[in-house]
């Protein structure tokens, strides 16, 4: 996969200011304020570059506020990294084209993974599929 990359004015040019502080400054958005993607079938897309990231099959009510999923679509279509900001150790979750950062992965999440990827809804895009 060719890595997207742009500079810091590209992006902001690109983006909105809370997606631009979410996916290229590592913020968060508040809970609950960016989990109103339609019910219906699609692919969750990066904001930034349009990769695929997650299949709505694999979305689910975590009651965090953020939306959640249990698997990504293709695991090559996403990076983890180890996070050790705000005095926690946490596992970051990256775009692997673009590097925008989503939000976390965590050991809690339902079966079949096990996992909850809790994403920045402001990161995403949906598009409906058939």
């Amino acid at each position: 996969m060719v890595k997207i990359i742009k500079t810091d004015a590209e992006w902001r040019l690109k983006l909105s200011e809370l997606a631009y502080k979410v996916t290229r400054k590592h913020g968060t958005e508040r809970p609950f304020s960016n989990d109103n993607f339609p019910k219906v079938n699609g692919i969750f897309l990066c904001v930034c570059c349009k990769n695929a990231l997650f299949d709505s099959n694999s979305k689910f009510d975590s009651g965090t506020g953020w939306p959640s999923f249990f698997e990504p679509i293709n695991p090559n279509n996403i990076e983890e990294k180890s996070d050790r900001s705000l005095f926690m150790k946490r596992t970051e979750v990256l775009c692997s084209k673009c590097d925008a950062h989503l939000g976390h992965v965590f050991p809690d999440g339902p079966l079949p993974t096990g996992l909850r990827y809790c994403m920045n809804g402001i990161a995403m895009v949906f598009e409906e599929t058939e």
